[in-house]
């Protein structure tokens, strides 16, 4: 849903609720439930709304404590810590069923290591699909300059007719049964989308890279009609496997918590609102 950003942002936020959380189970109506007046910590949650371990863990990974004043590592870290009672299963039967082997044993304080910004997007991808911390090809921006590849903004400013070589994550690929075997493919880099034409013999020559790339490189040749900009394939190269270096990349810092809205919290409707690339603004978990 779409609210008022806070006074410290112009424009609107976008809250993004529980259903963006890849895999997660019904537990959300529990949560809201038992909601009340908001959780003020992972171990209120877990207790009021009666959530498992698993659960917990599913929103750390989804960076849903933020707004906690938690980072992924921490929150993670915390949720160990309060299943550190839990008995062995080689030791249950000594456990008596209610105290745990090790419960007079308590969780040192520690400074956990920040994660760097390329693990943070990987993880943003793998439990909501999206990010709006960084693109992944922000990161990879560098490298993809060394290879002459162009952001997909400069493609307006440049002569058609010439050869260009674009990057990004394959968006869609279309077969249209009237277009004879021409492939419409989209890639998105992190300033927008450049849309290819791939033509019968080129899909055939790369067939493997034009089907099963995340990310793909094409050079090839530009062309403008008007407003519509796209560039017929000439090569094609998958270059997924970049994707899994990313947790290498970028900075060591933690990005700061968000700013909190209102005094929401997870408990009370999705947490604080964080900038985004380009103006955009996203509602925390």
């Amino acid at each position: 849903t779409l609210e008022p950003a806070p006074a410290s942002h112009k424009g609107r936020a976008l809250r993004l609720g529980f259903r963006e959380i890849k895999g997660f189970p019904e537990a959300a109506a529990c949560i809201v439930a038992a909601r009340g007046g908001g959780y003020q910590s992972i171990a209120e949650l877990r207790h009021r709304a009666g959530l498992s371990k698993a659960v917990l863990e599913r929103l750390a990974r989804a960076d849903a404590y933020r707004s906690m004043g938690l980072t992924r590592r921490q929150a993670a870290w915390d949720i160990r810590a309060l299943f550190h009672d839990a008995p062995l299963p080689l030791f249950a039967a000594l456990a008596g069923g209610s105290e745990g082997v090790h419960a007079g044993i308590g969780e040192p304080a520690i400074q956990l290591p920040a994660m760097r910004m390329g693990e943070q997007v990987v993880e943003d991808y793998a439990t909501l699909r999206m990010s709006l911390r960084c693109h992944p090809l922000q990161l990879l921006r560098p490298e993809l300059e060394a290879r002459g590849v162009v952001a997909a903004e400069q493609l307006a400013n440049l002569k058609p007719e010439r050869a260009v070589t674009v990057a990004g994550l394959v968006l869609s690929r279309q077969r249209p049964g009237t277009a004879k075997g021409v492939i419409f493919a989209t890639l998105e880099d992190e300033t927008g989308i450049a849309n290819l034409i791939i033509w019968a013999d080129v899909f055939e020559r790369f067939r493997r890279a034009a089907m099963a790339a995340r990310l793909l490189v094409c050079t090839g040749r530009l062309q403008r009609e008007g407003l519509v900009i796209h560039i017929i394939a000439q090569q094609l190269e998958d270059y997924s496997r970049h994707l899994d270096g990313l947790v290498d990349l970028g900075r060591d810092a933690e990005p700061p918590a968000p700013a909190v809205c209102g005094g929401d919290k997870l408990g009370h409707g999705s947490g604080g609102i964080m900038p985004a690339a380009g103006g955009a603004k996203l509602c925390h978990l």
